[in-house]
C-alpha cells in the first residue's frame, strides 16, 4: 500500500478512514468486485447525493473522517499479506478502518491485523452465505472460506451471522462446530436482538440484500434483507465499532448503479455510526 508518511503523520487517533481493497483473485464463479472501490467513489463524487448520514453527521466536514484511497498491490508479497500489513500500519496509528472490497476473502487478513490489537474482538457478519468452507475449489483462502480461517485461528471472540439463506448441510455443521450464532433469513425480524458485544467489527457482504435491492453482486440469492433493514441494523449498533468492510459488490452486474448507491449509503451510515459510538 502506498501510504505517504505525511498522511500517516497527520492521521489523528480515532479517525475513521476509508481504504479500498481492489482484489477479487479469490472469487469463484465470476470476477468483478475488484472494480468496486472505484465505482463507489464515483457515486461519492458525482453529486447526485451527499455525505450526510441520516442521523445528521456531514462527513464532508467531519475532521474524523478520511478517505485514504486504495491499496496498491505489488508482486513482492501475496495480496493477503499486503492487506494485513497495511491495516496493521493504520491500526497502530489509532485509526478505525472501513475497507471497500473486493471479495470477501479480504476479511481474513484484515482480521489478522485486528486480532493483534483487539484481543476480544466480536464480528457481526451480514451475508447470504456463511463463508465457512474449509476449502473451496482447492483454495483455503477462497471468498467462501474466510470465516473458517478466522474462527479456527481464534481471531474473533464471537461471530454472529445475519441474513444467511444459501446454506448446505456441510456449512450448517461447520457453524455448529465453530459455535457461530446464525440468524438465518427465515428467522430474521426487524429489531431482533443480536446479542452483540464490543469491540465490534462489522462485515457487510452486499449479497445479504435481496437482489431486488442489490442486483450488482456475483451470487444472486433471492429472499434477502431490504436496504432499510440493513440500515436499521447499522443504526441500531450501540457498541464500539472498531472496523468494518463492505464487500462483494460487482459493478459488472450493476448497470443502473443501484448497488453502487446502496454500498455508498452503507459506507456513510457505518462511518457516522463509528463516529457516534467511538
Amino acid at each position: 500500500m502506498a501510504l505517504s508518511l505525511k498522511v500517516l503523520d497527520q492521521l489523528q487517533r480515532g479517525t475513521v478512514v476509508v481504504v479500498g481493497v481492489p482484489t477479487d483473485e479469490n472469487s469463484t464463479f465470476m470476477r468483478g468486485p475488484a472494480l468496486a472501490p472505484a465505482r463507489i467513489r464515483e457515486v461519492m463524487d458525482e453529486g447526485s447525493s451527499n455525505l450526510c448520514s441520516e442521523s445528521g453527521i456531514d462527513l464532508s466536514g467531519e475532521k474524523r473522517f478520511r478517505d485514504l484511497g486504495d491499496l496498491e498491490f505489488t508482486g513482492a508479497k501475496d495480496a493477503l499479506g499486503q492487506i494485513e500489513d497495511a491495516f496493521g500500519v493504520l491500526l497502530d496509528r489509532g485509526a478505525y478502518v472501513i475497507a471497500l472490497g473486493g471479495d470477501h476473502a479480504v476479511t481474513y487478513p484484515i482480521m489478522k491485523a485486528y486480532h493483534t490489537r483487539y484481543k476480544e474482538l466480536n464480528i457481526l457478519h451480514l451475508d447470504a452465505h456463511p463463508d465457512l468452507y474449509d476449502e473451496y475449489g482447492g483454495n483455503r483462502y477462497s471468498h467462501a472460506c474466510p470465516f473458517a480461517r478466522i474462527i479456527e485461528q481464534g481471531l474473533a471472540n464471537r461471530v454472529i451471522q445475519v441474513g444467511v439463506r444459501n446454506i448446505n448441510p456441510y456449512q450448517r455443521a461447520q457453524a455448529q462446530r465453530f459455535g457461530v450464532k446464525m440468524i438465518e433469513m427465515r428467522d430474521f425480524r426487524p429489531g431482533i436482538a443480536l446479542d452483540m458485544a464490543g469491540p465490534l467489527y462489522l462485515s457487510v457482504d452486499m449479497d445479504v440484500l435481496d437482489p431486488a435491492f442489490a442486483p450488482g453482486v456475483s451470487h444472486h440469492t433471492p429472499g434477502g434483507l431490504s436496504t432499510r433493514e440493513v440500515l436499521g441494523i447499522i443504526q441500531g449498533i450501540r457498541r464500539q465499532i472498531v472496523g468494518a468492510d463492505i464487500v462483494e459488490f460487482n459493478p459488472n452486474r450493476d448497470p443502473l448503479g443501484i448497488t453502487a448507491m446502496a454500498s455508498f449509503t452503507f459506507l456513510k451510515e457505518i462511518a457516522a455510526r463509528m463516529i457516534e459510538v467511538n
